[in-house]
């Protein structure tokens, strides 16, 4: 795995990618914030040697983090992690973790109004 760097992460977010998962680094930190476009990766660093680094496949199973990825497959990640779900169980998967967090937000709306918090987005109910 090699460097995702600000360069990259544009031209994918023009073919529509909303973010990155590598086993390799990451470079251009600041303006990969900046762009909104989140990455998770095993370390940062500074550049790329040119000559050092060449695409080897696109479209292909590979392995992240200990995980089988295969094209097609689901990736989701936040501040907590990544997770890799298997397109087939894919629409099962959705439907328990919508199930799950629809029951999350219930149960943290009514203890911030127990508390007198102000509601915000993370007790909304999901979307349809």
């Amino acid at each position: 795995a090699g460097f995702i760097g600000s360069n990259n992460s544009l031209s994918w977010m023009l073919r529509g990618a909303v973010g990155a998962v590598t086993n390799g680094g990451a470079r251009d930190t600041d303006e990969i914030i900046k762009q909104q476009f989140p990455v998770y990766c095993k370390y940062t660093g500074k550049g790329i040697r040119p000559g050092r680094l060449e695409l080897e496949s696109i479209n292909a199973t590979i392995e992240c983090g200990g995980v089988q990825v295969r094209p097609g497959d689901i990736v989701v990640a936040d501040g907590d992690g990544v997770v890799v779900v298997p397109w087939e169980k894919a629409r099962l998967v959705a439907e328990e973790a919508r199930r799950i967090a629809e029951e999350d937000k219930r149960r943290r709306r009514r203890l911030y109004q127990e508390l007198g918090r102000p509601l915000d987005w993370t007790v909304e109910p999901l979307e349809k």
